[in-house]
């Protein structure tokens, strides 16, 4: 007898693995060739070559066009530019638009049987920019689609149409609506001679699932020793304990067991592809260009219908253009830069993901990731001489930069033809991750990360590497300056919203009353007030005091209330929701009128040792309320002694 609950458990094991069985036995498929000629007929798609087949699995889960005109921030970002969206990649791949375009691209053309379907997919990018994520993703989804029909016992899992003789072909396809590419290989050409005897529509046929643990149609080549390259990693070799059974010319001693061999009719994986010699990648090259591999030892060619990405870092690949020996190689390889992401928004996507696919479970106070991902891409930026850098980061993030009232005008599109090399050089992810450790593994008792000890972990781990000296001045300086001064702004804003009861209530209200002013004022007429139904002047006075937070003084006030008044009415047109938000310019001058009001109190409050009881109730609302928008309760204090200690300097 078994208690219930372990009944209960085995009853759901069993079903979990009967289900499972079922299914897989449900797509299993065994029959021969003039069998899967009828499936073929019925679908065509069976006969698929490499590249089409990894085209359909990028676009079968969704492509959606991006309407740039519902959404501003995109529309600054991607600029004339048609943005698409491939749900392959959505999940897992931030910020790298313009890469998976240039990727899903060169499959498209591939599968319209072109030039770039005899081409390596080459990608190159500085460590740690996705590539071998990207490679990774496509490898998954090939394991996932349906299984394809092969020829049972063939090494090369060639399809059954390759057994049809050249003098049929072309009946047959017409028959099938397809065309039909490749021939046999050695192994299968004797097997359908000796065991079958040329009677080709009676050769096995099985279905079979894509698999690297199975080594079926997905093959991978690492790195291999310069000093000892074998060419069987990539075609297999002569077996040759059978060599005393057969001869050396019978196909029976071949083992077709190499990548090029495995990734038929999938793809195969070439890791850092440069860094084995060129000569070992003529392999490689014949079977983007011929579509054939040499079969080892005197066997001849053996066809092979197979996707080829190779990916490697910038530096390799410099290494290898600079070889003008290497030109044949070069003009058989479509490159594709895989840079790091320049988003904001993005990066901050990518530490979150990491973080919740890890056994990480610390508190992370709010801003922390932010400011580590601002390091990131400021790293990343080249300098220009149209903005500075945190200019740079903000407008890449599709945010809006205001300067004296007015929203700065800044072509995205020109900063980023500026700086051709962008995104190549910086730090990586795994730098900063390593670095959310490092900060945790100092505050263990805690238990919570922050952006203090997260941009203290920065300034050790950069002093530490080992980065040419111009290059850490400038990481340095960026941390202690750069990061520090725009953290000491976004923190100066929480405090102030901690402090202002219903911060976000007072913020509308102040833009709402500004408005009613700003309106009468523009249209030369009266503002009606709610409670006594008085009709009044507008306050000059007031809205002056609003303008002057953003450097709006004198005549340019009047051109100022005059914009406002018409984007706010163009805004409501279209039937938007107007809150304190919806003009950036005046959206930080209402800000930065309640953080002046609330200056002094918060300064007082915050910087004093000892507290009456009407500054500790504050001081403790306060607290509350910060804790309330996620700030750990472990990290508060130490948080507000900073700003204690650099906002308010006496």
């Amino acid at each position: 007898m078994c208690e219930n609950n372990n009944c209960n458990s085995n009853d759901q094991f069993r079903e979990l693995i009967e289900k499972d069985r079922e299914s897989r036995e449900r797509f299993s498929w065994n029959g021969n060739v003039i069998a899967y000629l009828d499936l073929v007929k019925n679908d065509p798609s069976f006969a698929k070559l490499s590249h089409s087949r990894l085209y359909d699995m990028l676009v079968s889960t969704g492509v959606e066009d991006i309407n740039l005109d519902e959404d501003a921030r995109l529309s600054r970002i991607f600029k004339n530019q048609k943005l698409r969206k491939f749900n392959f990649f959505s999940e897992d791949f931030y910020g790298m638009e313009d890469t998976i375009n240039a990727v899903v691209r060169y499959f498209h053309s591939a599968s319209l049987k072109g030039e770039e379907s005899r081409q390596v997919l080459y990608l190159v990018g500085p460590v740690g920019s996705g590539k071998s994520s990207l490679v990774e993703a496509l490898k998954t989804g090939l394991e996932k689609l349906p299984p394809v029909y092969e020829l049972a016992g063939c090494p090369m899992h060639e399809d059954p149409l390759h057994t049809i003789p050249r003098h049929l072909r072309g009946e047959f396809e017409k028959l099938l609506n397809v065309q039909i590419e490749g021939d046999l290989c050695p192994v299968c050409r004797y097997r359908l001679k000796t065991e079958f005897n040329g009677r080709w529509e009676d050769f096995p046929v099985q279905s079979v699932n894509f698999s690297r643990r199975s080594r079926v149609g997905i093959g991978v080549v690492p790195p291999v020793d310069p000093n000892n390259q074998d060419t069987s990693v990539l075609i297999g070799s002569e077996d040759i304990s059978k060599l005393d059974k057969y001869s050396e010319g019978d196909p029976r001693v071949l083992d077709l067991s190499g990548a090029l061999n495995v990734g038929n009719r999938g793809m195969v994986e070439f890791i850092e592809v440069f860094k084995n010699e060129t000569e070992y990648l003529h392999a490689m090259i014949t079977a983007t260009q011929e579509k054939s591999i040499p079969a080892p030892g005197r066997h001849g060619m053996i066809y092979v219908d197979t996707c080829i990405v190779a990916h490697s870092n910038e530096a390799e690949w410099k290494k290898f253009k600079a070889d003008h020996t290497n030109e044949a190689i070069l003009d058989r390889i479509v490159t594709v830069k895989v840079p790091y992401n320049l988003r904001l928004s993005e990066e901050v996507k990518i530490y979150k993901k990491i973080i919740r696919s890890s056994s990480f479970k610390a508190d992370i106070a709010p801003h922390t990731l932010e400011l580590a991902s601002k390091f990131a891409i400021l790293t990343r930026l080249e300098p220009s001489n149209k903005c500075d850098l945190m200019t740079k980061l903000k407008l890449y993030n599709g945010e809006e930069i205001v300067e004296k009232g007015k929203t700065k005008k800044i072509d995205v599109t020109e900063l980023r033809e500026d700086a051709k090399r962008e995104g190549m050089d910086g730090i990586s992810t795994r730098f900063i991750m390593k670095a959310l450790d490092n900060a945790l593994s100092d505050n263990i008792a805690n238990n919570c990360i922050h952006p203090l000890n997260v941009r203290e972990a920065l300034v050790n781990m950069v002093k530490g590497a080992d980065f040419p000296d111009d290059t850490k001045r400038h990481y340095l300086e960026l941390l202690r300056d750069v990061i520090h001064k725009d953290y000491l702004e976004i923190l100066e804003k929480e405090i102030t919203k901690a402090f202002v009861y219903s911060y976000q209530e007072q913020a509308d209200s102040l833009f709402q009353n500004y408005l009613d002013h700003a309106e009468a004022y523009v249209n030369k007429t009266k503002v009606k007030d709610v409670n006594t139904d008085e009709e009044l002047q507008p306050d000059e006075s007031f809205l002056k005091s609003i303008e002057e937070q953003i450097g709006i003084i004198g005549t340019a006030a009047d051109g100022f209330r005059q914009e406002v008044i018409a984007f706010l009415w163009s805004v409501s047109r279209r039937g938007e929701k107007i809150n304190y938000e919806s003009y950036e310019p005046l959206k930080e001058a209402v800000e930065k009128k309640l953080m002046t009001s609330v200056r002094d109190v918060s300064r007082v409050i915050t910087k004093s040792r000892t507290r009456d009881s009407e500054q500790q109730k504050k001081y403790s609302t306060m607290v509350e309320q910060l804790m309330s928008n996620g700030y750990p309760v472990s990290c508060v204090d130490t948080i507000l002694r900073y700003a204690a200690n650099n906002l308010w300097k006496d």
